[in-house]
């Protein structure tokens, strides 16, 4: 009992600490936080003309609710009555959030439990029947319409979770003291705004036990650092590849450990690997816009790898948002009579934005002058509102449950090299992320009327070099369908397009010794992604050696194996290099 007075005491104290962090911390502007009012206003006004047209429909729903609470409430009495101390009767399904056995059997967590799945089915429901919103309207409705309700279910209060109050009880309270000085921490470093740290960052030194695969820095820019890494085979293909990873987070993706290194595995299969490790940019590169990351990133990575191997072409990779601008090097290359890049591979790549997906709620006009303003004030957009954004996609995932975990339960995170990585982003310049938002996500200019960088109207039709395009079955941030529209509209006569199971990560980070997801292929692109799908075959396996095949007969004869850097390109340092060991700006 006396340990338990004294964590209990230890909570007040801390709670002054964080009541302290939170007075003293300066808000995001609300647009960041919430869409303008005028969406809950055209919503509250559907709501009430049905009401008006057709007040029988709305009380039915309301009738039903109320209906299924008292008979809920009645037999749980009912149980109690009869001197059982057990749950009644319960049809409202599973959800892993209450997988704790009290939720089944003690009757308290029971009927609080039952009776959210009820609210939550009936907002769904009302949500569902709302008529003469525009789609933009109805997707923004029921995406914050969900973020309430998973906000308010009982597993995110500690008087009602179990598991919680359990563990108080288990430790004395000591659950609670970790799980108030894990939120403070959290809180202070982001400047008293909250974002769950998923993983111990503790627990990683980059260069040591993860990015680690080896290599040299061999070319430096204000853009970003050259890495060619080490050969591990005598020879090599003579065509280098060079590997453009997005400028959200960090090139490491491709190299957490030596066992699903992506970097590691092509050089094992005789290739030159280079990749751009690319800045993590402050207020002075404010300026920064796409014609940058055209010019001195993409083109003058190509540059530098055809003289550091002394060929006149090479093979280029572009993942995620380093894909969509590798679409518009070589819609610029075509232009200009640029022919040095013999292949493109594209993983998970939008380049049609026409269905914004998931992401309709925030590629708006009010969160989308929220951003303007808050780059105009600070000159880049910081990692924390994307990390931020990201993780509300998947509320329950990446937001309550590891609070949950963390806060309440007091646990350390864990040591996970992915979600190690997902926590080390980038910020954005805010030139760039102005362009990127406006011209291709918004106005969807690069597939329509053309988007002009660098002196050119470029569109994607302009890219003709064979390509492959990898995308993920699961993928929530690049669907695989609205990739492949986009795939579709390139000019190239040689297309490979393959769609891995899993998701955004996951599906690309996938190696052969897993020998976990499978992938489809179908080599008639012709029809729409339904048809595509229809007529694919499914293969167990990564996807891996299927590109390495395709990859391989573009990539000319075996030479002497290369070691990093030349005569005219000194080893500046040991991979990784310095810009990725930079943290970004909170």
């Amino acid at each position: 009992m006396e340990l338990l007075n004294a964590n209990l005491a230890k909570v007040e104290q801390l709670s002054r600490r964080l009541m302290d962090i939170l007075g003293k911390h300066k808000p995001l502007r609300s647009e960041l936080n919430a869409p303008e009012t005028g969406m809950f206003v055209n919503a509250a006004a559907v709501y009430w003309q049905a009401m008006a047209e057709n007040p029988g429909k709305v009380m039915e729903s309301q009738l039903e609710l109320w209906t299924k609470s008292v008979k809920h409430y009645v037999d749980a009495q009912h149980m109690l009555m009869q001197g059982k101390f057990a749950a009644p009767q319960d049809d409202t399904g599973e959800d892993r959030r209450f997988s704790h056995e009290m939720w089944r059997t003690n009757p308290y967590f029971n009927f609080i439990k039952q009776q959210y799945m009820r609210n939550k089915e009936a907002v769904e429901t009302a949500v569902a029947g709302l008529e003469g919103l525009s789609v933009k309207e109805r997707q923004r409705v029921e995406y914050f319409s969900q973020q309430i309700t998973d906000m308010m279910a009982p597993t995110n209060f500690l008087g009602t979770n179990p598991a919680a109050l359990e563990k108080a009880v288990e430790t004395d309270g000591q659950s609670l003291v970790d799980g108030l000085e894990n939120l403070i921490a959290d809180l202070e470093d982001n400047n008293g705004e909250l974002l769950v740290k998923l993983a111990d960052e503790t627990a990683f030194e980059i260069g040591v036990n993860i990015a680690t695969a080896p290599g040299k820095v061999v070319y430096r820019n204000r853009m970003f650092e050259l890495l060619q890494f080490t050969p591990t085979t005598e020879t090599v293909h003579e065509i280098p590849l060079v590997i453009f990873p997005p400028w959200i987070n960090k090139y490491y993706i491709l190299d957490l450990k030596e066992q699903n290194s992506m970097i590691r595995w092509l050089t094992d299969q005789g290739y030159t690997v280079f990749v751009v490790s690319w800045i993590n940019p402050d207020r002075s590169y404010s300026d920064v816009g796409l014609d940058t990351y055209i010019d001195e990133g993409f083109l003058t990575a190509i540059e530098q790898v055809k003289e550091i191997t002394a060929q006149k072409q090479v093979n280029a990779v572009g993942y995620c948002i380093a894909g969509t601008t590798l679409h518009l090097t070589l819609a610029l290359m075509k232009h200009r009579g640029d022919k040095s890049v013999k292949s493109a591979t594209f993983f998970t790549t939008l380049t049609d934005f026409n269905d914004q997906g998931e992401f309709t709620p925030f590629l708006q006009n009010d969160f989308i002058d929220g951003i303007d303003r808050e780059i105009e004030e600070t000159g880049f957009l910081r990692s924390f509102i994307m990390q931020r954004t990201f993780s509300f996609l998947r509320s329950n995932d990446l937001v309550y449950g590891p609070a949950i975990k963390s806060y309440m339960m007091g646990e350390t995170p864990p040591a996970f090299d992915l979600l190690y990585w997902n926590g080390d982003g980038s910020g954005l310049p805010g030139k760039m992320a102005h362009e990127y938002l406006r011209k291709l996500c918004q106005d969807n200019q690069f597939v329509t009327d053309g988007v002009e960088f660098c002196g050119e109207r470029l569109h994607v039709s302009d890219v003709d070099v064979p390509t492959c395009a990898v995308t993920c079955e699961t993928d929530h941030i690049a669907r695989w369908k609205d990739c492949f529209n986009g795939f579709q509209m390139t000019k190239s006569r040689s297309k490979t397009f393959i769609v891995s199971e899993s998701g955004h990560i996951a599906g690309i980070v996938n190696p052969p010794s897993k020998k976990k997801y499978g992938h489809y292929v179908n080599k008639d692109v012709s029809g729409s992604a339904d048809d595509w799908m229809e007529g694919a075959t499914f293969h167990e396996g990564s996807w891996w050696p299927r590109w390495d095949t395709w990859l391989s007969s573009r990539s000319g004869k075996k030479v002497e194996a290369r070691q990093p850097g030349d005569s005219t390109h000194k080893v500046l340092e040991d991979a990784p290099g310095s810009y990725v060991r930079v943290r970004a700006i909170r």
